[in-house]
């Protein structure tokens, strides 16, 4: 059973190339969903995927690309499925 997520990523994650990055590790982790820059500087996303893949992702998340540097995560419980996964 597939399960979803919203995540908030606060700390360096604009500008560092988080989102493309993010977009490319669903991919890799076969997650849907989205993700965007939001008007405070964090990062926001939805995860909808096996839990074993939503997790990989949501550790994946805790790192960040290189440049980035993550001071908190926040992890919702989210309704939705999502097929493929966007860069917004």
């Amino acid at each position: 059973m597939k399960i979803t997520k919203r995540v908030v990523v606060h700390g360096r994650v604009q500008g560092v190339n988080f989102r493309e990055a993010t977009r490319l590790q669903a991919q890799r982790c076969n997650v849907g969903g989205w993700v965007r820059n939001c008007d405070d500087g964090s990062v926001e996303a939805v995860l909808h995927g096996l839990p074993d893949d939503v997790t990989r992702m949501l550790d994946w998340m805790r790192r960040g690309p290189p440049a980035a540097r993550v001071a908190r995560v926040e992890v919702d419980d989210w309704d939705g499925e999502f097929e493929g996964f966007e860069r917004r």
